[in-house]
């Protein structure tokens, strides 16, 4: 019973369906798993036990009646503490939000219970999404499945490190700037960050309303297809005969490859290889307009959070962490003609960047340049978290911002992942795509 909680949730869910698993046992495994788990109260910041069971106990009746809701009914996930829980506390890992009880589920979980998945509980995450590293000194910081001492990528923490550790078959997260792809990719995770707007933000507490996006952590390119279907109340997508073979890849020459370090490198060379013995032609590009879109961002995504956090920072902003604090108050000074002007700039360069990007399936990159660094440094000094943060999430955030889909698979190398970027939309070609790349790294 113990292998459950390594399984794909894919594959968990076709074991319910053949009557190889019972859904209410399988929960169990996964709750003794929580409780006993050193690292529990790092990662979960609260754990669903009564709603775990219930939704449990009727995915079983449904799988002995043979009337399941779909290829995940049954199948426990965590959900990241920003999602609405209906009677349970959601505080997006700020103190600012303590003791906030929602009356009704977010939209995305809603569906997913309409889904038939189990919520297992909250998993702890960088306070109010607005790091990619991981680290919360207020509420709690989860370790990395590759070392304990180092964070494991945010904001989307306890998801990823939930998966990781075998405490659920998938996580939902959230991605602003990366914030699922990250710990995804530092934790040796499969993730989707999906078109801004394809996946209701109802009931999902913000961070930047116009960046902000939802999507799986999850262990293979099968579950993010399962995973986003269940979360949109949709049909999965067929990837069944994918193929690498004549698929153009486009290495982007532009910011990515700058200041990337060793072993992400090496990862990312050695995927690159095995994606061409696969089949997969690969070229190298530049775009230029890059620079411009980075060099507007800071003002789009500071005054976004600023707009929304504004009162509840301002009443209370010893509550916070410094660096958090700094960074959403980097929004008080943006002014509303730069703000509007920026988003002018950015709509111009993403039609631009669709057309020179048109001819190839996907663009790819390392998902991250560096490694997830330690935890205690971190908090001892300041410039070392300004600047590991910044490059964490800036790989990752030329798809928030040119609003791509895109995934980030393990490259082999530990916390080193390969980020594959589709087009505005595209997630079916994405998945498609990342499912014959999936074959050729494993």
């Amino acid at each position: 019973m113990q292998d459950w909680r390594w399984m794909t949730a894919a594959d968990l869910g076709r074991a319910i369906g053949a009557g190889q698993i019972d859904p209410a046992a399988l929960t169990e495994v996964y709750l003794a798993a929580i409780d006993a788990h050193e690292h529990r109260d790092r990662i979960y910041a609260r754990v669903t036990r009564d709603r775990a069971r219930a939704e449990a106990a009727s995915a079983a009746d449904r799988a002995k009646a043979g009337m399941r809701r779909g290829p995940l009914d049954g199948v426990p996930v965590s959900w990241k503490d920003l999602f609405d829980t209906a009677g349970i506390g959601t505080e997006a890992g700020t103190a600012l939000m303590a003791g906030r009880v929602p009356e009704r589920d977010a939209y995305v979980l809603e569906a997913a219970t309409t889904a038939g998945l189990v919520c297992l509980g909250k998993t702890h995450m960088s306070e109010i999404a607005f790091s990619g590293l991981g680290l919360n000194p207020i509420t709690a910081t989860p370790p990395c499945v590759n070392d304990p001492e180092a964070v494991p990528g945010g904001s989307s923490s306890g998801a990823g490190a939930s998966v990781a550790f075998g405490l659920a078959a998938a996580g939902i997260g959230s991605d602003t700037g990366g914030s699922v792809r990250i710990p995804s990719a530092w934790n040796d995770l499969v993730g989707l960050k999906t078109t801004h707007g394809r996946l209701s933000l109802e009931g999902v507490v913000p961070l930047c309303l116009t960046f902000d996006t939802v999507g799986p952590l999850c262990r293979s390119v099968e579950d993010a297809t399962l995973l986003l279907a269940a979360l949109e109340g949709s049909r999965p997508v067929d990837t069944a005969g994918t193929t690498l073979q004549g698929v153009r890849l486009m290495v982007l020459d532009t910011i990515v490859p700058d200041e990337v370090r060793d072993a992400p490198r090496a990862g990312f060379q050695s995927a690159v290889e095995r994606l061409q013995a696969a089949g997969a032609i690969v070229e190298h590009r530049y775009f230029a307009q890059l620079f411009d879109a980075f060099n507007v961002a800071g003002n789009l995504y500071a005054a976004d959070s600023y707009g929304w956090w504004r009162n509840l920072v301002e009443a209370h902003p010893e509550k916070m962490f410094p660096q958090i604090l700094e960074r959403v108050r980097g929004g008080q000074t943006v002014s509303g003609p730069d703000y509007c002007a920026g988003w002018n700039m950015l709509r111009d360069i993403r039609k631009q960047y669709a057309t020179e990007t048109a001819q190839f399936d996907a663009v790819i990159m390392p998902t991250a340049p560096i490694l997830p660094p330690h935890a205690q440094r971190l908090l001892d000094d300041d410039d070392y978290y300004k600047s590991e943060n910044l490059l964490a999430l800036r790989n990752t955030r030329v798809a928030n911002l040119l609003n791509l889909c895109s995934v980030t698979l393990p490259t082999g190398v530990p916390s080193c992942g390969i980020m594959f970027n589709g087009q505005t939309g595209a997630e079916a070609a994405l998945l498609r795509l990342c499912t014959a790349a999936e074959r050729a790294l494993a």
